[in-house]
């Protein structure tokens, strides 16, 4: 009898970790096909809070849709957005930073995609429309900062190792989602000049901003694989990567507990 109860104790542990994913074809405003990725876990029942992951200058990887099903397995029901367009992969240093510098460039291009990515997650069934954050890695991290600027009624954003800086707000909107910044202290990419006007910006705007910088972490400190790339100033650091995926961790459960 005890067997038995432990057989079934460990078929529904299994159960419970059984993750659902699809594809969700969807456009932007300029009507660009895009491909995100939705995964949650089947055993949760009923819309439950959704994040939305914008990933790093690569586009929509593994490495994004493994992020994704890690916020799936807490319960969350998560999206990866694909800023880049349905059907680009990209396979080189080169060919990333390529592909990046028009979004960095324009933000409102910018906007518009991680929007539209925003539109197609409302559409999905499971989803708790009133409790959406997103969360986005380097040029992600990047783009969850449009997002606020943007206007979009998020409950909150974490910014990953993002180039962080001061750009217009998109005229008659305002910025009122919290945001969690989650920054290498020797990361070379961000420059303190860029750090200070980002920090302003937030400070004029009453944003609620939370800035943890980790000592010694460089650029993409989260990424398990950028050593392979040789990109100076970019490495992994274990540590920083636990203590901010915690710290992600900790600040959905407290914006999402919030009326």
């Amino acid at each position: 009898m005890k067997v038995a109860a432990l057989l079934l104790l460990l078929s529904l542990s299994c159960a419970s970790a059984k993750l659902v994913t699809r594809t969700v074809d969807y456009t932007d405003i300029h009507g660009t096909p895009l491909e995100g990725y939705v995964v949650y876990d089947d055993p949760t029942s009923g819309p439950r809070p959704g994040v939305i992951v914008v990933h790093d200058w690569r586009g929509l990887s593994d490495y994004t849709k493994k992020r994704a099903d890690m916020l799936a397995e807490l319960g969350y029901v998560a999206f990866a957005a694909d800023i880049y367009g349905k059907g680009v992969h990209l396979n080189s240093v080169p060919e990333f930073s390529q592909e990046m510098a028009p979004y960095k460039a324009d933000r409102s291009l910018y906007r518009a995609r991680v929007r539209a990515a925003y539109d197609a997650f409302l559409r999905q069934p499971e989803v708790d429309k009133s409790r959406i954050a997103a969360i986005g890695y380097c040029f992600g991290g990047t783009g969850v900062i449009e997002m606020v600027r943007d206007g979009l009624p998020l409950r909150g954003v974490v910014s990953f190792h993002g180039g962080l800086d001061a750009r217009p707000v998109t005229d008659g909107k305002k910025m009122t989602a919290p945001v969690l910044a989650l920054c290498g202290a020797a990361d070379p990419f961000e420059k303190p000049a860029d750090m200070t006007a980002f920090t302003q910006q937030m400070h004029d705007n009453g944003v609620d901003l939370q800035v943890v910088e980790y000592p010694g972490a460089q650029h993409a400190f989260t990424d398990a694989g950028v050593d392979a790339l040789h990109v100076p100033g970019a490495k992994y650091n274990a540590a920083a990567d636990h203590q901010s995926w915690f710290a992600m961790k900790a600040f959905l459960r407290k914006i999402f507990a919030q009326a």
